[in-house]
């Protein structure tokens, strides 16, 4: 469990704030993020590159929250965009664009456009198509585009295939074998200035290993462009260090900037790194509401009222997210000294816990049960959890723990769902940072079709 949430008195806490106040406050599902887990893993990166000349460019796909972007910029972030979508989002946050480097390979006319006007630091370009229309619209707007090429070094970055980028099957970046070629053409066409070279082989990675050979063929790849005249300014090596969801045990941010600093050695050229998981994925949890307990022959059921379309990634990628009580009720002792699985909960603490007391007949029974903790949308991959074991009854919270990353930012409205509240704390002040969706916000731009 993140250091930012932590059991006080049996209630779990977001800093000082219990996650009780929060539910009881913005209902349910919701999302809460610790503000001092986010401040302090930026600073744990630029403590790391400290005396180098360097850039931290948030990946703004992992969570794009305003507020979030905006904390960040206002630390000194730099920003890893992947669409004009997300460009406007920084700008809207008060960043400045200069910090800003737009990855992804299906940038539109209008999304250089949009780059190109408000001036950005760096085109990640990931084919020479894209190479070839940058240089036609800069033309038509008569801009210089600065540009580095997305370099696929075919790096098994032993992580889920979906979150794998490196690999010579994967459809990001320019492959090694041809990226010399393509950088001598992009220093010939008249409307691009090549500045750096670009490298990320995937997300969720818990190795050094994978990053260092991916360093490597960059570095050997750097030489031969300066043999051959063609000077780089800056080094983006890319995110994808990983955060501890189960058992994992990811290298810290120092041991991780140690290494690729050991790795590049004397090299002057500015270290650009675009992390996101792992500012952002520890410092969030979504809170959710137990609405019913459904027993049978092989499986029981918790029914939670979040669901795939609030937390797509257990559905996606099978992935794992530890689930807590939010009200953790001690086990009585028994009569030979062992703890006994069933307890009980009065009135008063089923009021704490978020769920009113009148009409539940007084005490209620909970037990230690194996549940699979599923959401209420119509489809059976619809699950925050398999085979968990849990002591809860009807009403109760819940905290899907390490789902600030990936999780808001990959919600939908799908079954009409409107997408969750999203909460920031700093020590005892809490603040709504994302309202609730209605459903009439849902449909406010449809419009019905008559003959």
């Amino acid at each position: 469990m993140s250091d930012y949430f932590n059991y006080q008195n049996n209630q779990l806490c977001v800093e000082q704030v219990p996650l009780t106040d929060i539910a009881q406050h913005f209902g349910t599902p919701c999302y809460v993020y610790s503000h001092t887990a986010l401040v302090d893993g930026y600073r744990q990166f630029e403590s790391a590159f400290a005396g180098r000349k360097h850039l931290i460019c948030y990946a703004v796909k992992a969570n794009p929250n305003i507020a979030i972007l905006h904390q960040l910029a206002w630390l000194g972030a730099g920003f890893d965009v992947v669409s004009g979508g997300e460009l406007q989002r920084v700008l809207a946050a008060g960043a400045g664009a200069s910090k800003v480097v737009f990855s992804g390979v299906g940038k539109t006319v209008a999304e250089m456009r949009l780059a190109l006007d408000a001036e950005i630091l760096c085109f990640n370009v990931e084919s020479e198509a894209e190479l070839v229309r940058l240089n036609e619209v800069a033309g038509s707007m008569g801009k210089i585009a600065p540009v580095s090429l997305r370099v696929n070094p075919d790096v098994d970055a032993k992580t889920h295939p979906y979150i794998s980028t490196g690999l010579k099957q994967n459809k990001f970046g320019v492959a090694y074998t041809e990226a010399l070629a393509l950088y001598h053409k992009a220093a010939e066409l008249p409307h691009l200035r090549v500045t750096g070279i670009d490298c990320h082989i995937g997300s969720q990675l818990t190795e050094i290993g994978p990053f260092i050979a991916a360093v490597e063929k960059v570095l050997a790849l750097v030489e031969v462009l300066a043999a051959e005249g063609i000077a780089l300014e800056h080094l983006d090596l890319g995110g994808g260090l990983g955060i501890r969801y189960d058992n994992e045990t990811p290298p810290s941010i120092a041991d991780y900037a140690g290494a690729l600093l050991t790795a590049l050695q004397l090299r002057n050229e500015k270290i650009i790194v675009e992390p996101g998981r792992v500012l952002v994925g520890n410092a969030g949890v979504l809170l959710t509401r137990v609405e019913y307990l459904k027993y049978g022959e092989e499986k029981n059921f918790a029914i939670v009222d979040a669901a795939m379309n609030d937390l797509m990634r257990p559905a996606l990628y099978d992935a794992w997210h530890r689930i807590q009580p939010v009200v953790r009720v001690p086990s009585p002792q028994s009569s030979d000294g062992t703890t006994s699985h069933s307890t009980r909960l009065s009135k008063d603490d089923s009021q704490v816990a978020g769920y009113p007391a009148s009409g539940r007949g007084g005490e209620r029974e909970r037990q230690s049960l194996i549940y699979e903790v599923v959401g209420p949308v119509c489809e059976t991959g619809d699950f925050l959890g398999h085979a968990r074991e849990l002591a809860v009854t009807q009403g109760d919270l819940l905290a899907v723990m390490s789902a600030g990353a990936y999780g808001m930012s990959m919600s939908s409205n799908y079954n009409s769902r409107p997408r969750a509240a999203e909460v920031m704390v700093s020590g005892t002040v809490v603040q709504l940072i994302r309202e609730r969706e209605t459903v009439h916000q849902l449909f406010a731009g449809e419009k019905t079709f008559l003959l």
